[in-house]
């Protein structure tokens, strides 16, 4: 699995932090850590006054990318679209993933509760692709490279 070297998405504040967690871990991501986040840095980093968050940081297995995932208690979380936006939605929709067998990980994925968006396809003789609808809404990308 590769990623790029660092990503950040956010729990919508919906549900549940610990069942994103359990989603990228699935698919084989390693937590580094977790925890509340009141840092007045993080508010001028991120733009926002009085916050109160819960973060985690997965770390991908080469150790070369990250991701961050956030729930906000205060300010509230707030969503601007639908829960499930379709892939054509403006904004960081999804992350993508390089796998070494696509069908495997879908198994592992929709066992923890995932569901395909569409359906596994073959590009070419290059990639076989999907997405995978997960928990919070969150849309991942995943590609396992033919030889």
């Amino acid at each position: 699995m590769l990623g790029s070297p660092y990503q950040r998405g956010q729990d919508r504040g919906r549900g549940d932090l610990e069942a994103v967690i359990a989603f990228f871990v699935e698919l084989g991501m390693e937590l580094e850590g977790k925890g509340p986040l009141e840092w007045r840095g993080a508010e001028r980093v991120i733009g926002l006054d009085d916050v109160r968050q819960d973060i985690a940081m997965l770390r991908v297995p080469d150790g070369h990318g990250r991701v961050e995932l956030a729930k906000f208690h205060r300010p509230k979380a707030i969503t601007p679209e639908l829960k499930d936006a379709p892939a054509n939605t403006l904004g960081l929709r999804r992350i993508m993933f390089a796998v070494d067998d696509i069908e495997a990980v879908v198994a592992r994925l929709r066992a923890q509760g995932a569901e395909l968006v569409g359906e596994i396809v073959q590009y070419e003789n290059i990639y076989r692709l999907c997405y995978v609808r997960g928990p919070e809404g969150i849309v991942v990308g995943l590609a396992e490279q033919l030889s």
